[in-house]
């Protein structure tokens, strides 16, 4: 059985999660404040978290960075903040995915299962070679072939993709990738992340304008699917 552990202060949220997510088969177990959510997750290890960042007793990316400390449990913000650099700075945090209030539920609990199932499969996939139905990137060796053949990419492209596959499924900052791939001076300069990206969707992409793999999520950042 999955555990979630569900943290937020607004007794309704926690009901209705409560129910749905019991409802489904998950055990759930909850907080209402940031200290009782990193007890519960040291007492109870649960496999995926629902977090409120708006916390009665700290910031919700305090208690992202406590876990991140000494867990990788998928993250799973739940917030009224709406602003994308409120957003931003909880996955740049360690959040995996971000979801606004009020939200659908059916979303909610698609994002919930995607957030395990990444976690499952990350856990259980070491190899450092990642296949898609249009190319093949091997970490180890640094290159990537497409139907066959060897596709040339810049020190910079193979950058920006590496980190991508690396949290295969997994939203990326676009300050995290700016700061990796070019340095801190220049974790504001997203129109080079465009621009890089459009290069790599033209080299790996079957339809460029319709990315499969190299996801936009608009305002955050970017997401590879295997």
């Amino acid at each position: 059985m999955t555990k979630v552990l569900v943290v937020d202060d607004e007794p309704q949220i926690v009901r209705a999660l409560r129910i749905n997510l019991s409802a489904r088969g998950y055990d759930v177990v909850t907080a209402a404040d940031g200290a009782g959510a990193l007890r519960a997750a040291a007492d109870t290890h649960p496999d995926v978290v629902v977090l409120d960042l708006g916390l009665p007793d700290m910031d919700g990316n305090d208690v992202i960075a406590g876990l991140r400390g000494w867990s990788s449990v998928p993250i799973l913000v739940l917030s009224a903040r709406v602003d994308s650099g409120d957003k931003v700075t909880a996955l740049d945090a360690g959040a995996d995915d971000y979801v606004t209030k009020p939200f659908g539920m059916d979303e909610f609990l698609a994002r919930l299962r995607a957030a395990v199932r990444r976690s499952a499969v990350a856990a259980a996939d070491q190899s450092p070679v990642v296949e898609t139905e249009t190319f093949t990137v091997d970490l180890a060796a640094k290159k990537v072939r497409r139907d066959g053949a060897e596709v040339h990419l810049t020190p910079t492209e193979w950058g920006i993709l590496e980190i991508l596959v690396r949290n295969r499924g997994r939203l990326v900052a676009q300050k995290q990738i700016l700061r990796d791939v070019w340095g801190p001076a220049y974790a504001t300069e997203t129109h080079y992340l465009r621009v890089y990206l459009a290069q790599l969707r033209r080299k790996l992409e079957r339809q460029p304008s319709r990315p499969r793999h190299l996801i936009t999520e608009p305002g955050m950042g970017y997401r590879f699917e295997g």
